[in-house]
């Protein structure tokens, strides 16, 4: 259990793309104060735990009110994530500071959906209907709350990563998570596919 723990924890931090929500919570925050940055990055972990544990753990509700197979969501799931992974690759996964002009941002579009997008929403979906045991599904949602519980920390010293880091040492971790993202979608495809294929 142990090793699922930690299997599952990595994924679901890496398809967060952590340090590309970092780039976008300074960006999107940058004429914030020390404490409303704060605020907003527990709002966010706040937002980002909730929604996915309805994804996570309703999935397979979703698959069967709407008639799609497990191995079709896993092809287009992983579709999805790997167009998001390379566009992070190439950089091109920016966030306008237009945005910041709104009331709050934490829920729209930080949570939802630069951290939960549809790459991550398909890997939830997938993930928890893969895990049909109960010991296995409270081990799954520990490792995802564990995960959000991170990048929500992380998102909270978010100043002092980029004081460390420097705005190109975030861009190049995000490219970096990118590569590993893109694994995990390729891993998702041909599963669905060889799958699908059977």
């Amino acid at each position: 259990m142990a090793t699922l723990f930690i299997n599952l924890f990595l994924k679901f931090f890496l398809i967060f793309t952590p340090f590309f929500v970092i780039s976008a919570f300074l960006s999107l925050t940058k004429d914030d104060s020390l404490a409303e940055r704060r605020r907003i990055a527990v709002k966010i972990a706040l937002a980002v735990a909730i929604s996915c544990m309805v994804l996570f753990f309703f999935g397979t509700y979703i698959f069967a009110l709407f008639g799609i197979t497990l191995d079709a969501f896993r092809i287009g799931a992983g579709a999805v994530l790997f167009l998001s992974a390379v566009s992070m690759i190439q950089g091109k996964a920016t966030v306008s500071p237009q945005a910041s002009k709104e009331d709050d941002v934490a829920v729209v579009p930080l949570a939802i959906p630069i951290t939960v997008g549809p790459g991550t929403i398909g890997v939830l979906l997938v993930l928890g209907a893969d895990l049909e045991s109960i010991p296995e599904k409270f081990v799954a949602g520990l490792a995802l709350l564990s995960a959000v519980l991170v990048l929500g920390s992380l998102l909270f010293i978010a100043g002092r990563l980029e004081k460390i880091l420097g705005q190109q040492g975030l861009i190049i971790l995000t490219k970096l998570t990118g590569l590993f993202v893109s694994a995990i979608a390729a891993q998702i495809f041909f599963t669905g596919l060889k799958n699908f294929l059977r």
